[in-house]
């Protein structure tokens, strides 16, 4: 059974305020493309930067990691059907272009480079509503099964 794009979003392992996904356009076996807005009171707003607020940079790599490993990663493990499967940070390198002003809207769209002995990495890349790159890179989790 392939999972939804709702299922895939019911089972992401975070909640408000840590939660970056919104929607989910596209899910297949070889990569994906999700959007999210950045909520204008988000709590790390406060002081990034003073008078000039931006979205950091670690917020925006979690945002990629999120809709562009952890969602594939539901979708290639029918985690939604075991229910068992998590997937965690294992490597990332990102260049980043352009700041992410609140309440903006960015498109993230990844592409698998290899997902085997239990590792997906992935080519990530966020753009915002004008198309324009705001940040790339290549973003790895491992696969971990829960115990019952």
């Amino acid at each position: 059974m392939q999972a939804s794009f709702k299922d895939i979003l019911d089972h992401l392992p975070y909640t408000e305020p840590f939660l970056f996904v919104d929607a989910l356009e596209v899910v297949s076996e070889e990569g994906v493309t999700g959007t999210y807005q950045f909520k204008e009171d988000a709590f790390f707003y406060k002081g990034h930067f003073k008078d000039f607020p931006v979205t950091p940079g670690v917020i925006l790599t979690e945002c990629m990691a999120q809709i562009g490993v952890v969602c594939l990663g539901i979708f290639l493990t029918d985690s939604v059907a075991t229910n068992n499967a998590m997937i965690a940070l294992s490597h990332h390198e990102v260049m980043y272009y352009k700041a992410v002003a609140p309440g903006e809207t960015v498109t993230v769209t990844s592409k698998k480079i290899y997902f085997r002995f239990n590792k997906l990495k992935c080519k990530v890349q966020m753009r915002n509503v004008s198309g324009a790159l705001v940040c790339e890179g290549t973003i790895s989790g491992m696969l971990q099964i829960r115990s019952s």
